[in-house]
Formats: C-alpha cells, structure tokens, sequence
C-alpha cells in the first residue's frame, strides 16, 4: 500500500526535473524584454515600439492601434476578447499540467506585471530624474547637462506664488476636507435619514473633476453676453447687496482659495465615508462605558471617538493631502492659465506642453520627494497604532 501511494508522486515529479530549464529561460526571456524595451527607449528618435504616427504601418497595425470606423472599433474589440480568452485558457491549461514546474507558472503570472512596472513605471521614473538634470532646447532636444538648473528654476521668483499654493494645497485641502467630513459624520450617525445625508455629500466624488470645475466656474465668474448683467451665482448673490461683480480667481490669493474650496468640496465626501464607518466600528460596550461614567456630547467625541478611530484619520489626511499636491484639473480648468494659481502638478503639465521636459522632471522630482514625508508620517502612525492595539 505505501508502495502504490508514493509511486505516482514519484512519476510525476520526473517530467518536473526534466522541465526545470524552463524557470531560467522564462525569466531570461522576461529581463531579455525588459532590456530590450529601455534600450530602445535610448535609442535616438524615441519612437514607441509599436506605434508611431510618423511612421507609415501596415492596414493591420493601423487598424489596431488607431481605428477610425465603427468596422474596426468592433473588430479591435472581438480581437482583444478572443486574445483575452486564449491566454486565459493556456494559463488555466497549464495550471493544471503537473509536467510544468511551479517555477516557471510564476514566471508566468508575474512576468507581465513585472514588465509593465518596471518598464512603464520604475524606468520611467529614473528617466524622469534623468531629465531633470539634462537642458532641452525650445523643441524638446537634449542638449547638454544641466545640473541642478532645472531645480533653480522650479524656485526663481517668478514660481514665487506656485510654491506658496503648492504648500497651501497640502495643508488646508487635507484639514478642511477631514474636518468637515467627521464632523457632518458623527451629526449623521445613526439618525433617521443617515443614507440620504451621506449620499448627498459623497456625491460629489461620482462627478469628475473637469465637471466639477465647469460648475464651479460659473459659479465664480460668468461672463454674460453684451448688454447683460454677469450671471455667476456669487455674483448676483453679492449683487443683491449692492457689490460690484468679481472674476474671484483671478486674483492672489483669492483665487487660490476659490480653487481650494472646490477641492475640499468633492473630497469631503470620500473623508465622511470612510470616518463613518470607522465611528460605526467603535464597540458599543466602549460608548456606553464612557456614558455611564457621565461623559457625553463633547467629551464623549474627544475622549473616546477621536482616539478610535485616530489611525483612519491619519490616513484620511495623508491620502488627501496626495491627491491635493497631484491636483491638475482643477487648477488648469479654473486658474485661467496664470502663475498666481499655478501649483507643481499644474506646471509639469505646462512646462511639457513648451517643450522642457528638464523643468517638468524636476516639478515631478520634488512632487515625489514632498509625498515620501506624507508616506512615512502614514507608516509611521499606522505602526504607532498597531503596538497599541
């Protein structure tokens, strides 16, 4: 019987000693595509290495690439399904060969992954920091080496008001946003209409930026045909009282603020929600106690809410504060394209679309370098809470 149980594990594993070469040739093939992809990145002209509009291709890798009928939008679409379902059928097929080695099925999975990231998101990131020490002409050609000049530029004078917003960005979206969210959460907890209240303010967060931006534009400042009154809801709101109508973002820092507060409206949303269902973890036993011991109303939420639920609030103001300093569509939508509403993501957009991608590679340099602090102050409280837990 020990005999009959141990001898077909022991045939199988034959064919896997025989198949062990495959893990070594799979990721030699994996890194052989990685090389290949920034080698090519290198090469002179930078052409991408399927595509490129200057370049003339077949009918195929046109339609693929760029399909402008109804005919070939579908035909791409019936393609990536069927190609989709091929792979996926040869991954499962061979999940359940026992001549192929463990090895190479994760060689497999994570060959793709490993690819697209290290090509697409580490290179392209150590490229970045490349440009940023290199100096481009007027059209986008490197030049020469130019040290730590693409930084100075980022802090000449006249970048003077995009630093102050960048930092105003950072601090005032993050707090206003959680503040407003936990506050509008504990006064909606448990109350009749408690769903109703939240959908309301997390409404918001389904609109997109860009849309949001509109709405809030003509709230501002919309300027009316000839002949007419201005039509922005602040305005005629003032107007009642006898004021003069105001383009309330063109002006510093006015302007920087009007912007902010469209920020803090859409993610207040996100700040309720994820502090109210933290608020909703808190042990009932742990309320009551504190009741019994006669605390309520202001007591209560400073001495057993806010410690509860401390560590989602440290990451609601870090993840807030990261999407406040990458803001982009708020800023180019509104700021009506001046310097005094410009903030770093802003300028790395306006400085590729002139054809400097030194200055551009360092805004996004020292976007990255002021996040990590953001990063680690997260780590460092999410840890702080896990020993007290």
């Amino acid at each position: 019987m020990t005999h009959l149980a141990t001898e077909p594990a022991r045939v199988d594993a034959e064919p896997i000693r025989q198949h062990r070469w495959l893990s070594p040739v799979v990721w030699l093939a994996i890194f052989a595509a990685i090389g290949a992809i920034i080698f090519y990145s290198l090469s002179p002209g930078g052409k991408p290495i399927l595509y490129s509009a200057n370049t003339q291709h077949s009918w195929f890798i046109d339609m693929i690439f760029k399909p402008t009928t109804v005919a070939q939008k579908l035909s791409v679409m019936v393609l990536a399904i069927v190609l989709f379902v091929a792979i996926m059928a040869l991954i499962l097929w061979a999940v359940d060969r026992t001549s192929v080695p463990k090895p190479v099925l994760i060689a497999g999975f994570l060959g793709p992954v490993v690819i697209a990231l290290t090509s697409g998101l580490l290179w392209t990131a150590l490229k970045t920091i490349l440009n940023s020490f290199q100096k481009f002409d007027q059209f986008g050609t490197q030049i020469g080496w130019a040290g730590w000049a693409n930084y100075g530029h980022v802090f000449t004078p006249a970048n003077k008001e995009m630093l102050i917003n960048t930092v105003i960005w950072i601090f005032v979206v993050p707090i206003f946003s959680t503040l407003f969210g936990l506050v509008y959460a504990v006064l909606v907890d448990r109350t009749r209409f408690e769903a109703f209240a939240k959908a309301l303010v997390f409404l918001p967060m389904a609109i997109s930026m860009v849309a949001a931006s509109v709405m809030w534009k003509y709230i501002y400042y919309a300027p009316a045909p000839t002949g007419r009154s201005e039509i922005g809801l602040l305005n005629a709101l003032i107007g009642t009282v006898g004021l003069d109508p105001v383009n309330w973002t063109t002006k510093f820092p006015v302007g920087t603020f009007a912007l902010i507060v469209v920020m803090i409206w859409i993610q207040t949303g996100l700040a309720m929600t994820l502090l109210s269902a933290s608020i909703k973890a808190i042990p009932d036993e742990i309320i009551e106690a504190a009741r019994i011991d006669g605390a309520t109303g202001w007591v209560l939420f400073k001495s057993i809410t806010v410690p509860s639920i401390r560590p989602t609030i440290v990451v609601v103001l870090t993840t807030i504060a990261i999407a406040s300093l990458k803001t982009f569509d708020i800023v180019n939508v509104m700021g009506n394209n001046l310097g005094i509403n410009n903030i770093l993501a802003n300028a790395f957009y306006s400085w590729m679309s002139v054809q400097q991608p030194g200055w551009a590679g360092a805004a996004a340099v020292l976007i990255f370098i002021v996040v990590i602090p953001v990063i680690v102050f997260n780590v460092r409280q999410m840890r702080k809470s896990e020993a007290v837990r």
